[in-house]
């Protein structure tokens, strides 16, 4: 899919705010409602959009608790690797889950729990439980002073002519 100027514009109002109406969105982009319903359609179709979901104040819910944990795996294998991900993808409180290198760790894990005696019984009863799983480091969230789930979308804006260059492949937007 080609993106566009428009494109980028109506993805940047649902990032900012998933609820505004196919009227306001198209009043804020500069289309009439038809072509801004037809594209945001199309930007879901293509997958650029995955989904429009509800951002949740965990505090107000009484989820005070966030955790990195990273997590060292003993042996490195698809299997070993698929099983452990299968597992953490079934536990609500985990948020985000990557495999990474660089680290000691194979995975990061981004969970959310109401407070350290929860996190405790997730660890021992849910982590700690899982094939494989060798060694353990927590860290504990202090304050958020960024928290999106916006992405960079600057990046488009700066034309196919840039992009190309510096990802030297076809332009993704026109």
């Amino acid at each position: 899919m080609k993106i566009d100027a428009f494109d980028i514009r109506i993805l940047e109002a649902l990032q900012e705010d998933a609820s505004l109406s196919n009227q306001e969105i198209a009043d804020r982009v500069g289309l009439s409602p038809s072509p801004c319903s037809r594209r945001i359609r199309l930007l879901h179709e293509a997958g650029v959009i995955r989904s429009t979901v509800a951002r949740l104040a965990p505090e107000k819910l009484g989820l005070d608790l966030s955790v990195l944990i990273h997590i060292r795996m003993d042996r490195h294998t698809p299997e070993r690797f698929n099983n452990f991900e299968e597992i953490v993808r079934g536990y609500p409180e985990v948020q985000e889950c990557y495999l990474i290198t660089g680290q000691e760790a194979d995975y990061q894990l981004k969970v959310i729990v109401p407070n350290m005696d929860e996190y405790q019984r997730f660890l021992l009863e849910k982590i700690t439980r899982i094939e494989g799983v060798i060694g353990v480091h927590s860290s504990f969230v202090l304050r958020k002073p960024i928290d999106s789930t916006a992405l960079p979308l600057t990046y488009l804006k700066r034309g196919p002519k840039k992009l190309e260059q510096e990802k030297g492949s076809e332009p993704f937007f026109s």
